[in-house]
């Protein structure tokens, strides 16, 4: 038998639009696409702030692990994708005030840009459940 696919939204336009989810769970799978700062007014979430940028896609992320019945102790990778690397240490501590005691193994990469210029970073995250 099948797992059966459970899909998460988190309202974004995009989600529609580009045919994605939030979170998809499958079995004990449950992935997090790339989230971005967006606010629930839609707007940008701390322009020119990483570390802010990084807590509001810390808060979309996590409330969609729960959605999907998972939480961030169940979380065994993320990724931390920023458009200046230079600024990851701004990511690095938003992400170890979730993470230091559950310690996932975690990716932080440089990218070009993003779909809109004023996101400085995106976060990815699997977990386990």
């Amino acid at each position: 038998m099948e797992d059966a696919r459970q899909l998460v939204s988190s309202g974004s336009p995009l989600e529609p639009e580009i045919g994605f989810s939030r979170a998809v769970r499958v079995g004990a799978y449950v992935v997090v696409a790339g989230t971005a700062p967006i606010g629930d007014d839609g707007v940008t979430v701390g322009p020119g702030d990483v570390y802010a940028q990084t807590v509001r896609c810390l808060d979309i992320a996590e409330r969609a692990l729960e959605e999907a019945g998972a939480g961030l102790g169940d979380v065994v990778r993320t990724r931390l994708m920023l458009t200046d690397v230079t600024r990851w240490k701004d990511a690095a501590r938003a992400h170890g005030e979730r993470f230091a005691g559950i310690r996932p193994a975690c990716t932080v990469v440089e990218v070009s840009r993003f779909i809109d210029p004023e996101w400085l970073v995106e976060v990815e995250i699997d977990a386990i459940n």
